[in-house]
């Protein structure tokens, strides 16, 4: 087992839920910190700490999503510790990252020993419950984002128990603004299905056509037809499948469409 953050690894160490023969600590490794910006794209090291994500002004400026979604992870004990890079391998489907990985078109980089570096679109790294395109003898080593125009708009929201719980549901918003009109639109949610999705149906209904209520109305009518939330005891798919509208009338609402949508 690999060991970065530990702020999963650990708790399972320790509860005799995980016994690896062999612990690799890779926190020495520096090439896998930072944070760099060139004028395209914005790449992270997969040991950049949550706490440096949200403190960094690289981030806030090429990516603001991430620096929206980084005070919803958890507590700053957590934060301080965890990195970007074990979040993204462990999969988590109701982590933070990953949602925002795949609303922004991120691209996961894994490195083997054996065969080298390659690059995963998000859209493809994210394949199940805990599960991703990454093989066994590969590391997450860097992700690497698009750096965002001027006329993008960003919007992340979830709803939990409490603060720092994990998301019962939670939502990724990202667009580019034209006149009146909303562009490449890309909304994902979590905690509505084994792994981070994307809503094509709404996403669909809002792209690159003029931006009312109406259409905001249309847009989480659609939603309906994009999740199939699990089953639980807690949580039951009808009031996960509420949430996510929701959240989505709330992120409609932020870029000027009042919806009559309630929670």
């Amino acid at each position: 087992q690999i060991l970065a953050g530990g702020q999963s690894l650990m708790p399972l160490l320790n509860l005799r839920m995980a016994r690896p023969g062999v612990l690799i600590d890779i926190n020495g490794l520096e090439e896998l910190h930072g944070i760099a910006r060139d004028d395209n794209d914005l790449t992270l090291g997969a040991l950049t700490r949550h706490a440096e994500i949200a403190a960094s002004p690289d981030v806030r400026e090429a990516a603001p999503l991430l620096a929206l979604a980084a005070p919803h992870i958890a507590h700053v004990t957590i934060r301080t510790r965890g990195t970007l890079g074990g979040s993204l391998a462990l999969a988590d489907p109701a982590a933070e990252w990953p949602l925002c990985a795949l609303a922004l078109t991120a691209n996961v980089e894994v490195t083997s020993r054996a065969r080298g570096a390659r690059w995963i679109a998000a859209d493809d790294f994210f394949q199940g419950l805990y599960t991703t395109a990454r093989a066994a003898d590969e590391i997450v080593t860097r992700v690497r984002v698009p750096v965002a125009g001027p006329a993008t708009v960003h919007h992340f929201d979830e709803i939990a128990r409490r603060h720092g719980d994990f998301a019962i549901v939670a939502l990724a918003l990202t667009a580019r603004r034209d006149g009146e009109r909303l562009a490449n639109v890309r909304i994902a949610l979590s905690g509505v299905a084994d792994r981070p999705v994307l809503a094509r149906c709404a996403m669909a209904a809002l792209d690159g056509v003029p931006f009312d209520a109406a259409r905001a109305k249309a847009a989480i009518a659609a939603l309906a037809a994009d999740i199939d939330p699990p089953e639980d005891s807690a949580y039951p798919a009808a009031y996960r499948r509420r949430l996510a509208a929701t959240l989505l009338s709330r992120a409609l609402a932020k870029f000027g469409a009042s919806t009559s949508h309630a929670a």
